[in-house]
C-alpha cells in the first residue's frame, strides 16, 4: 500500500505576530496522526498572495494532500480560495446554491446578508464545497495533478466538523487505509518527564522493537504530565486489548503515587470523584491562588454534590476576621494549617485545601516562589512548602494541581 501524506498549511498574518496562537495546525496534525495519516509538515504563511501561492505549490510538491486553515471569510484579505484557483489554473465561480445556504443562515437571525459574503459562494472550476457548513463559509475540496487540496475555515468549531466528518474519512477512503489507531493518556504528577522516560525506558525500547504501540510524553502545566500509549490494529477490540496491557504495564512500574488518572481526567476530577465515593464535602481557602482551586473544581458538572464553596482571604485582615488565622507571617506552616482547619468550620466540610504563599513579582527576590500548602482530612492538617523558580502564572498553577494532588494521596490512602 502506497504511504500517503497530507500537509497543514495556516494562512494568516496574525499567526505569524503572535496575534494568535495557531492551535488549528497542532489539532489537525493530532487527528490525522490519530487516524494514520502521515504528516511531516506544518507551514504558517501571512495574507500575502504570491507567499500563499508559493506555500501551495510547495505543499503539493512534497505531500498528497494538503489541509489549508484560514482565509476563507468574507473580506478583501481573505485569500485562500482566490490562490488555490490560481494554483489551479482555473477561474472563480458563484455557486447558487452556496449564495442559497449562506442567505439563509443571515435570515434566520433576522439579518441582511452583506453583499461581501457574496465572495464566500465563490468556487475555483474543478473544486467542490464540503458537505459540512457549519457557519457561511463553506470549506472546499480542490483536485490538482492527481493531489489534493482541502481548505477550512479558521474558525476552530467550523473547522473541526469539517475535518472529522469530511476531510479524514474522505482521504482514508481515497487511500485505502483500514487500520485504526487509538491512543490512551495516563495523568501524572510528581517525576518530571525525564524521570518518567528514565523509568519506562525498559517498555519504550521493547515497544520500538515489538512495533505494537508507542510511549509519548507531554508536560501539560496544570493538566499534569501526561504519557500517551498510541496503538495501531485492524479492529478496535484489538487496539483497545494492546492499549489496556500497555497501560496496566505503565501502571506498575510509575505507580498510582505518580499517576492520577488512567483515563485523561483532570486532577480536579479525580478528587471530586474520590470524595463522592467517600461521601465526603470539599471547600478551599485560598489566599495566593485566587479562587483557582475553586474555579477548577466547579468547571465539572455535578460538583455541586461535593463542593462546598471557597474562601478567598487575599488580605491579610480577611484571614484574620473571617478565618480566625492569628497574627504572624501570612506566607508559614502556622497561617495556612489554621486556614485549612478553619474553613472546614466555616464551611461545614469534611475535608479541605489551603494556598498562602508569594507568586512574585514584587515580593522580595528570597521570598518570590515561596508557597505553604496544607489539606485538612479526618480533623488532621497536613502542610508542606515548596519555593517554585517560576513566573506568577506557573506558580500559581503549579499550586493548584500540587495541593490537590497532596489532598488526593491522602484521600486515596483513607480507603
Amino acid at each position: 500500500m502506497k504511504r500517503i501524506s497530507c500537509e497543514v498549511v495556516a494562512v494568516g498574518t496574525e499567526l505569524l505576530l503572535g496575534q494568535i496562537v495557531d492551535t488549528n495546525s497542532s489539532w489537525i496534525g493530532e487527528q490525522l496522526a490519530l487516524s494514520g495519516i502521515d504528516s511531516f509538515f506544518q507551514t504558517k504563511v501571512g495574507d500575502n498572495p504570491e507567499r500563499i501561492k508559493s506555500v501551495l505549490r510547495q505543499a503539493l510538491n512534497r505531500s498528497d494532500y494538503v489541509i489549508v486553515c484560514g482565509g476563507l471569510g468574507p473580506t478583501q484579505d481573505d485569500l485562500t480560495r482566490d490562490m488555490i484557483a490560481e494554483v489551479m489554473g482555473v477561474e472563480l465561480r458563484l455557486r447558487d446554491d452556496l449564495v442559497e445556504k449562506i442567505a439563509s443562515m443571515f435570515s434566520g437571525r433576522n439579518r441582511r446578508m452583506p453583499e461581501n459574503n457574496l465572495r464566500q459562494a465563490m468556487v475555483p472550476e474543478g473544486a467542490e464545497p464540503l458537505a459540512v457548513m457549519p457557519g457561511t463559509a463553506p470549506g472546499l475540496k480542490a483536485p490538482i495533478g492527481g493531489k489534493t487540496i482541502y481548505a477550512v475555515p479558521g474558525v476552530p468549531w467550523e473547522m473541526k466538523q469539517m475535518v472529522t466528518s469530511c476531510i479524514i474519512p474522505d482521504i482514508r477512503t481515497e487511500a485505502g487505509l483500514t487500520s485504526i489507531i487509538r491512543s490512551k493518556t495516563l495523568r501524572t504528577w510528581g517525576d518530571s518527564e525525564s524521570g518518567l522516560a528514565e523509568k519506562l525506558s525498559n517498555d519504550i525500547e521493547r515497544l520500538d522493537q515489538e512495533g505494537t504501540a508507542t510511549i509519548a510524553f507531554l508536560a501539560s502545566g496544570i493538566e499534569g504530565l501526561k504519557i500517551r500509549i498510541t496503538a495501531k490494529g485492524d479492529s478496535e477490540e484489538k487496539v483497545n486489548a494492546i492499549l489496556e496491557a500497555e497501560a496496566k504495564k505503565v501502571s506498575r512500574t510509575i505507580g498510582d503515587e505518580i499517576i492520577f488518572s488512567h483515563n485523561d481526567q483532570s486532577m480536579e476530577s479525580t478528587i471530586i470523584q474520590l470524595c463522592r465515593s467517600q461521601g465526603l464535602s470539599l471547600g478551599v481557602a485560598e489566599s495566593m491562588t485566587g479562587g483557582l482551586i475553586a474555579s477548577r473544581i466547579t468547571s465539572h458538572s455535578g460538583s455541586s454534590d461535593v463542593f462546598k464553596g471557597g474562601i478567598i482571604p487575599y488580605a491579610n485582615e480577611v484571614k484574620h476576621a473571617v478565618l480566625h488565622v492569628a497574627d504572624g507571617p501570612a506566607v508559614s506552616k502556622v497561617t495556612v494549617e489554621q486556614m485549612a482547619k478553619s474553613v472546614c468550620e466555616v464551611l461545614n466540610c469534611d475535608v479541605s485545601v489551603a494556598i498562602s504563599g508569594n507568586a512574585g513579582p514584587t515580593a522580595m527576590e528570597d521570598e518570590v516562589g515561596r508557597v505553604w500548602m496544607a489539606t485538612s482530612v479526618d480533623g488532621k492538617v497536613e502542610s508542606f512548602t515548596i519555593k517554585w523558580p517560576f513566573d506568577r502564572d506557573r506558580v500559581r498553577q503549579f499550586t493548584t494541581i500540587s495541593v490537590l494532588n497532596a489532598l488526593r494521596l491522602r484521600l486515596s490512602n483513607r480507603q
